[in-house]
């Protein structure tokens, strides 16, 4: 049972991070007295203007000074597109049954229909951004994470409703071990195992459900393979170790599928938090794109079989190799590869070797991967290397069979290093690292069967932003 103390603390935080629509006093003209020709006289301001104006002068100093600034709290981000009364909803459930510290993040894809107006209306209870055009739901999601500055970070579908104890539950399922990846609730309407059965058939009677189905018990936390996007809560050190979404998926379906394999190949495991239900209308965005959405199903569909043909022999080689080593995760650099040439944001581009990366001097001709600043950065800067030698290593076939790229006669590519031989998992991780563009050589399988099975190589999240 919480405390009357701390329940005041929480309150207090929240309030500390969340701020309602301003119903303080402003500061109003000073109308000046007329003189002795007539023309009106200055006033000298009322105590109450100067306090109030030097008051303002200070909080957006302290505002600007604080911004790069993270939180103890949770950043709930909110991807929406066309459903503004939805999202309107979403929002206000957030306001009425959260009393940790959070902030909402809202990233419209280009909405027609008031979104903007509405979010503008807010003032400063919710952090948002129009984007241009329609970046789906994974651009949708990356932009708000580069946003977010809480501790935690929750993703959450538009079409939702937060209840009581919705958050507190969640932390407390996510805090309970540093293994557990990603938290998410049970709901009323979803695919997989996450929905339940609910008495209610009129959405009036859903939080005297929620009220009572939301009591905390650690005994219906459970593991699961799967986690479904609609809401998901994870630690900000999370997403630095595992990056952004993949924007190869369009629109939306299969992204929250892709990152829940991703997840799982730090080492980290899924859970669902039986104790937490939020409501959910149900895949509004996506059945409003109409006779379109099979189509982009399908598309989505094709791009995840391309990059995980088989995830689970992947993740069961991960786990394998966490134990063999006594390791309890690791972060997405250990799943790429080295002898290769990546570029972040910048111009430089650098070659990966030995798990670090180093700047290339001298001008290049060489296909290279572009990467998120957070993939880059997971690297250690190493010494720099001349674009003649990167050239040389680039083109070489192997150093006397102890290192390079190899590939079997069925065309299943490996990275050789040393003893150990690393399985590039798919086709699609094979273009990412430009393999199909160098030299690479036959592997027989008898030589293959020598070597030690190393950890996998999976391609990088896609990106059509600047991340």
């Amino acid at each position: 049972m919480m405390s009357a103390a701390s329940a005041l603390s929480r309150r207090a935080g929240r309030q500390r991070m969340v701020r309602r629509s301003p119903r303080s006093r402003r500061a109003h003209p000073v109308k000046a007295a007329p003189g002795p020709n007539g023309l009106a006289k200055p006033k000298k301001a009322s105590a109450y203007d100067q306090g109030f104006a030097e008051g303002y002068r200070e909080g957006v100093q302290s505002g600007i000074g604080s911004f790069p600034a993270g939180f103890e709290g949770t950043s709930i981000i909110i991807p929406t597109f066309n459903q503004v009364d939805m999202l309107k909803q979403c929002v206000e459930s957030i306001m009425d049954n959260t009393d940790l510290p959070y902030e909402i993040i809202v990233v419209d894809n280009a909405s027609t229909d008031g979104t903007e107006g509405y979010l503008r209306g807010l003032g400063g209870q919710v952090r948002y951004r129009v984007l241009e055009s329609n970046k789906g739901f994974s651009g949708a999601i990356n932009r708000g994470m580069m946003m977010a500055k809480g501790d935690t970070v929750l993703l959450l579908n538009n079409d939702t409703l937060a209840t009581e104890r919705w958050l507190d539950n969640l932390l407390d399922c996510l805090r309970s071990d540093e293994r557990i990846g990603m938290v998410g609730p049970v709901t009323n309407y979803i695919s997989g195992d996450q929905q339940i059965k609910v008495p209610y058939t009129d959405i009036k009677d859903m939080p005297a459900f929620a009220r009572e189905y939301n009591t905390p018990n650690s005994a219906k936390w459970r593991r699961t393979d799967r986690l479904v996007g609609f809401c998901l809560l994870f630690r900000r050190s999370l997403f630095q170790e595992v990056g952004y979404f993949d924007e190869g998926f369009e629109l939306g379906n299969f992204e929250d599928d892709d990152f829940n394999i991703r997840v799982r190949m730090t080492g980290r495991s899924l859970v669902v938090a039986e104790d937490t239900f939020i409501h959910h209308y149900g895949s509004v965005s996506m059945k409003a794109l109409g006779d379109r959405f099979k189509q982009v199903n399908d598309k989505n569909e094709h791009y995840y079989m391309d990059k995980w043909p088989n995830p689970y022999e992947s993740i069961h080689q991960v786990l394998k190799s966490l134990q063999e080593t006594g390791q309890t995760s690791l972060d997405s650099s250990a799943l790429f590869p080295n002898g290769v040439l990546v570029q972040g944001l910048g111009a430089t581009p650098y070659w990966i070797e030995d798990g670090g990366r180093r700047p290339v001097e001298g001008a290049l001709a060489l296909p290279i991967t572009r990467l998120s600043q957070i993939d880059l950065l997971r690297w250690p800067i190493r010494e720099p290397i001349s674009a003649a030698e990167v050239e040389l290593r680039y083109y070489s076939l192997s150093l006397q069979d102890k290192a390079g790229f190899a590939k079997l006669q069925d065309d299943t590519y490996y990275r050789l290093e040393g003893s150990v031989a690393r399985k590039i998992i798919s086709r699609s991780a094979v273009r990412a690292w430009n393999l199909d563009h160098r030299p690479v050589r036959l592997l027989e399988p008898e030589e293959l069967i020598r070597c030690t099975e190393g950890l996998p190589i999976i391609a990088p999240p896609q990106l059509k932003q600047v991340l």
